[in-house]
């Protein structure tokens, strides 16, 4: 994959993730997300998230469910909110996500702030894991356009602590099958 990454900016609270230019071997399907805002109410809120479930789970990561609009190939994302989520660290492919909370959630936060769709998921990483295409393709029910920004709760690095990805369909030179996959 070829792609040209921007640097990682701050401006005033915002947080800025890089820009992204996709070579033409990747098959966009959605429209272009040149950069991704994430405000810090996002952070806090996901970092609060991870410390509530370490003090009561062994669970590994939290999810959770990005709110927010695009405009322009801005995409700002200004809200989100926790799903209850587990999985098997044995087996990827066994997972559970909570449909029904996320639907009554987010009519709650559509009663409080229409404009606020939801725009992607977050989970607190700290890097990809083999079942994330899959939560993707879920969270594409509620937008097709669907972001996927990681958020390292417990950051070893001075730096930001996100890192955001669409999926991406990679087309293969030998003819085999397109896979969905990420692209940063």
């Amino acid at each position: 994959i070829n792609a040209e990454y921007g640097e990682f900016q701050t401006l005033q609270h915002y947080i800025y993730l890089p820009n992204l230019r996709c070579s033409s071997q990747i098959a966009m399907s959605s429209p272009v997300i040149e950069t991704v805002v994430v405000h810090p109410l996002v952070l806090l809120s996901v970092v609060d998230h991870y410390n509530r479930i370490d003090k009561v789970s062994s669970q590994r990561r939290v999810v959770g469910c990005l709110l927010g609009s695009l405009r322009k190939g801005v995409l700002d994302v200004s809200n989100s909110f926790a799903v209850p989520f587990d999985e098997d660290d044995k087996d990827p492919d066994v997972y559970f996500l909570d449909h029904d909370y996320l639907e009554t959630m987010y009519s709650m936060f559509k009663k409080v702030n229409a404009r606020e769709k939801i725009v992607g998921w977050y989970h607190t990483g700290p890097k990809l894991h083999p079942n994330d295409i899959k939560i993707n393709e879920i969270f594409k029910n509620y937008c097709s356009d669907s972001v996927l920004v990681i958020i390292d709760a417990k950051p070893r690095d001075l730096g930001l602590p996100t890192d955001a990805y669409i999926s991406v369909d990679e087309v293969h030179d030998d003819g085999t099958p397109t896979t969905r996959t990420f692209d940063h």
